[in-house]
């Protein structure tokens, strides 16, 4: 037990960069997911576009943040897509992600022109000594930052208008409101922020690899469920936080996990099975909350 503690609390750190990266991943799910009712698969596919964008920027000599926003709109050109998809050819939100996710693997190929990029010593956005607690303050103030902005930005006309067509799509085109703008910007907004999240782990693991959004949408997922089980999501900004507070419980859960000496390729298991929970749990309280007078008539009788 003393030295599943001394490993957890060794971790820490690092888990807590990686959350606050990582839970870019997580907003990105939950924007269209939750907001616009978009199912959208993009992210798997606009991590790695973000990091091997970032990455052949690096090379080249770019501004560290300059590469971070080159990352970021190929992110969202990759969400346009995928909403452009959908709404011009009428195919599945499921499908048009799945679609552009698989074409996006060789887009990323090319992109790179081989299957990794190191970008080692190069320039980043971190501190030069590539200490762990730089890059949580670098990573929480861009997450920081982002929220903030998307906080205000939901809470303005426009905002309004944007939830709105995720309520109800026929309403908001009653009242003047294009869905198929909000849809475009919203499903874009969502690629960039996972494309972001891709070019900031580039910079901090300091190589791109064309595989290395393999079962990020899964962990974003995940980190979304636990988050929303933990603070709900009645209200703008615990849905924005929601994915936040996930990100950063989910990866101490997987630090935990390897704390105990599982296996690296049994944590998949442990992250579907941390869904399926998270999922079921809701459905399971209520039932139980609904047979509780039943059980009581019972008794009484």
């Amino acid at each position: 037990m003393q030295e599943f503690f001394s490993t957890f609390v060794h971790v820490i750190p690092t888990t807590v960069a990686q959350a606050l990266i990582l839970s870019l991943v997580a907003l990105a799910v939950m924007l269209p997911f939750r907001l616009l009712g978009f199912a959208d698969l993009t992210s798997e596919g606009a991590f790695p576009l973000g990091g091997c964008v970032a990455a052949v920027c690096a090379t080249a000599g770019m501004n560290p943040w300059l590469v971070l926003a080159a990352g970021t709109m190929a992110g969202a050109l990759a969400g346009a897509c995928t909403a452009y998809l959908h709404l011009r050819f009428r195919i599945h939100t499921l499908l048009a992600g799945i679609l552009l996710v698989t074409m996006l693997y060789s887009i990323n190929l090319r992109v790179m022109g081989s299957s990794n990029v190191s970008v080692f010593g190069l320039p980043s956005v971190y501190p030069d000594d590539g200490d762990v607690l730089g890059v949580i303050s670098v990573a929480g103030l861009v997450v920081g930052v982002l929220a903030a902005v998307l906080t205000w930005s939901l809470t303005t006309e426009h905002g309004l208008a944007f939830r709105t067509v995720g309520v109800n799509p026929e309403m908001a085109e009653a009242q003047g409101i294009s869905v198929w703008k909000s849809t475009v910007v919203g499903v874009a907004v969502a690629g960039g922020l996972a494309a972001l999240s891709g070019a900031l782990m580039v910079q901090s693991q300091g190589f791109a690899d064309v595989n290395m959004g393999m079962g990020i949408l899964i962990n974003g997922l995940a980190a979304l469920m636990i988050g929303e089980a933990i603070i709900g999501r009645r209200t703008v900004l615990r849905q924005l936080m929601a994915p936040l507070i996930g990100s950063l419980v989910y990866y101490l859960l997987v630090s935990a996990c390897l704390a105990v000496g599982m296996p690296p390729p049994d944590l998949k298991l442990a992250t579907g099975v941390f869904v399926l929970t998270m999922l079921a749990l809701p459905t399971l309280l209520k039932k139980r909350r609904s047979n509780a007078p039943m059980e009581r008539d019972k008794v009484r009788d």
